[in-house]
């Protein structure tokens, strides 16, 4: 009977992987297709006078030849027309345009600020495999803006050996809905019914493994609040929940449960632990103090309950970096 369900497994994979090549083929297809039609456009509107009545009048012939046939009417013309423009010269995203949807090609062209923005939203959803709502929800959060934000800070000395930093200073849980007055069980709570989201956030390559990780030292039992493991650094993350301001002692705590992951659950092919402490804010200098003398590889990020306002966000990173914002671009009706 087991080898019966194993076999059905496999076909089931079988089928599952043929049905995503598939996918992924009709949406290559789409992308060169939007390209060309978008080159052409340009190349016309560029030859003479011609303008919106061309526009109209290339629309009124497509449907004609494809009656029924959506998004090639003048929005979806002027799209894809732009999605041309925006990119022709772009070596950067060439290989990377097929790879992702054209929702979310259309979201990133009309909502990222520079071509920074573009470049990093491309390269995310096709390493992440983001939906339209997933990518929607990673610009609302300002999900770029926080990440090069966290760039900017120093990483601690014991992380500075990571190949990759995949954590960020602020993380948003507006997802939540908590009640006005609650506490860190709450908090834990509420991450774990909705881990679909708190993975979004943190990251795809998150795996979580448990809430209230048990631990034992000595006689004692001591409890992780959510522990996952990170395929890209292969190694096991503690996460530690406060509902309150960062302070000094949470860092012992840390090195603590760090010390008993390595010590019990690390295997011999993984790298050292690593610690998140979570809090609901934090005074950086205090954390720096806090963290100067620890050896273990640890973060304190903050969280937020609601969107931020994208807006501070960008003066933020324009501060840091010097960079003028850019005005929003509209799309032609």
């Amino acid at each position: 009977m087991s080898n019966d369900i194993t076999s059905t497994e496999n076909l089931i994979q079988i089928i599952s992987q043929s049905r995503q090549n598939a996918l992924r083929k009709v949406n290559e297809e789409l992308i060169n297709m939007y390209w060309k039609v978008g080159e052409y456009l340009s190349t016309e509107l560029d030859k003479a006078s011609f303008g919106d009545a061309y526009i109209d009048s290339v629309a009124e012939e497509i449907q004609k030849a494809f009656p029924g046939i959506k998004g090639f009417n003048r929005r979806g013309l002027y799209r894809m027309k732009k999605f041309y423009e925006t990119y022709k010269n772009d070596e950067f995203v060439t290989t990377l345009l097929s790879q992702i949807s054209w929702s979310n090609h259309l979201a990133i062209i009309s909502k990222a600020k520079s071509e920074e923005e573009r470049h990093f939203y491309i390269a995310l959803c096709a390493k992440e495999n983001y939906s339209a709502r997933e990518l929607s929800r990673q610009i609302d959060s300002g999900y770029y803006e926080r990440y090069m934000l966290s760039k900017e800070k120093l990483l601690p000395e014991p992380m500075k050996g990571l190949k990759e930093n995949p954590f960020l200073d602020s993380y948003v849980i507006e997802f939540l809905n908590l009640p006005s007055n609650f506490k860190e069980t709450d908090l834990r709570k509420g991450l774990i019914r909705n881990m679909k989201e708190f993975i979004l956030e943190v990251g795809k390559d998150f795996t979580f493994i448990d809430e209230e990780y048990r631990v034992q030292v000595g006689g004692s039992d001591y409890k992780i609040d959510l522990l996952f493991f990170h395929r890209g650094l292969q190694c096991l993350v503690a996460f530690e929940l406060k509902i309150g301001e960062f302070k000094p002692e949470y860092i012992s705590k840390m090195d603590f449960y760090l010390e008993a992951l390595d010590r019990q659950k690390k295997k011999d092919n993984e790298n050292p632990s690593v610690g998140m402490i979570l809090c609901a804010s934090k005074d950086d200098e205090v954390v720096e103090y806090a963290m100067s003398r620890t050896l273990s590889p640890m973060m304190v990020a903050e969280y937020q309950l609601q969107l931020p306002d994208k807006c501070v966000l960008q003066k933020k990173l324009q501060e840091l970096i010097n960079m003028p914002l850019l005005e929003d671009g509209s799309d032609n009706d």
